[in-house]
């Protein structure tokens, strides 16, 4: 990837004030839930670089981002996963992907959104139609990727990731996501949460057991819930400094939770010139040989996934494997 510099003094000036992007992996009640919460305000700022974004693209893009971020705790050895979102609404959706090496990239369908009165709200339902969530794996040695779809149900990113856990795999999930502008339309803040209940797998129980343990499974969901509905917006926190230890142990007090990881994420894409040019030079031989005789100048090819630009010249396509 080619890295597009942010060049906006005051925001650098800003993102030097807040704390770095950073993941922390934790879990609470016993280890009967987990969760990661993430500052992503650099790499909102750096997807927005990278893509050349306006504020509407940035709201429905960022969102997607940091849910795939979100999705990498749930992410078994080395995996890798695509979030698509098509939607018959103007912003038509969008396809992202996370690794779990700690890189997320992706991009939208529809890119200027159509908008045909100025922005009333941050609510995004009037841009997110009727459509599909899509959520594919694959991890290492798979010949083929899991997939699984499911009918968008609330317009709404964050909840219907939700929605897709809920009914793909019958797993209690939450996801929070916020990006908070200031009144130039900068991103000064973003990140976002994520919880899951985990399985119950029974078994003996401890001869000490916790007040966890006296609780069923629906009272404890409903108790951790609410806690999460609490939750301050989480872009406006990480704009005003906030750290991210004071609202996992400040929020879930009640739950114990523990601080199992730290990890870093960022907007981040493996491709080359080189890729590119292998891609190019493997087209049939009628195609490279009508490229390479009518173009004199470079081949200028655009990374859909992060924006990077990048120029074939005739001597790559010429070379030898």
């Amino acid at each position: 990837m080619i890295k597009a510099q942010i060049t906006d003094s005051d925001l650098l000036a800003h993102l030097g004030k807040i704390h770095k992007d950073e993941m922390t992996m934790f879990v609470m009640a016993d280890g009967q839930f987990r969760g990661a919460f993430f500052n992503g305000t650099q790499l909102v700022n750096q997807m927005r670089a990278q893509m050349n974004l306006g504020i509407l693209e940035t709201l429905v893009l960022g969102q997607a981002m940091l849910c795939a971020a979100l999705l990498i705790p749930t992410m078994k050895g080395r995996e890798h996963l695509t979030f698509r979102y098509d939607t018959n609404g103007p912003a038509a959706g969008f396809s992202v992907e996370a690794d779990s090496s700690g890189y997320v990239r992706g991009f939208l369908l529809q890119d200027k959104i159509p908008v045909e009165k100025p922005l009333e709200s941050w609510d995004l339902t009037p841009f997110l139609g009727d459509g599909t969530l899509t959520i594919s794996r694959i991890g290492e040695g798979m010949k083929e990727a899991q997939v699984g779809t499911v009918e968008i149900m609330y317009k709404n990113i964050a909840k219907d990731l939700a929605w897709y856990f809920a009914q793909s795999e019958q797993i209690h999930t939450a996801f929070n996501t916020s990006i908070q502008f200031d009144e130039k339309g900068r991103v000064i803040g973003a990140g976002g949460m994520f919880l899951q209940k985990m399985p119950s797998f029974g078994g003996k129980k401890s001869s000490s057991p916790s007040p966890f343990s006296k609780m069923n499974d629906d009272e404890l969901i409903q108790k951790v819930e609410n806690a999460f509905r609490a939750m301050p917006s989480i872009g406006k926190w990480f704009a005003d400094g906030g750290d991210m230890e004071d609202v996992i142990y400040g929020l879930f007090r009640e739950f114990a939770p523990q601080a199992v990881l730290n990890r870093d994420i960022i907007f981040d894409c493996p491709c080359s010139r080189e890729t590119f040019g292998n891609h190019i030079k493997h087209l049939p031989k009628s195609e490279l040989d009508d490229i390479i005789a009518h173009d004199n100048e470079p081949i200028e090819v655009v990374c859909h996934c992060c924006g990077s630009k990048y120029a074939i010249y005739k001597d790559m396509l010429l070379s030898a494997d």
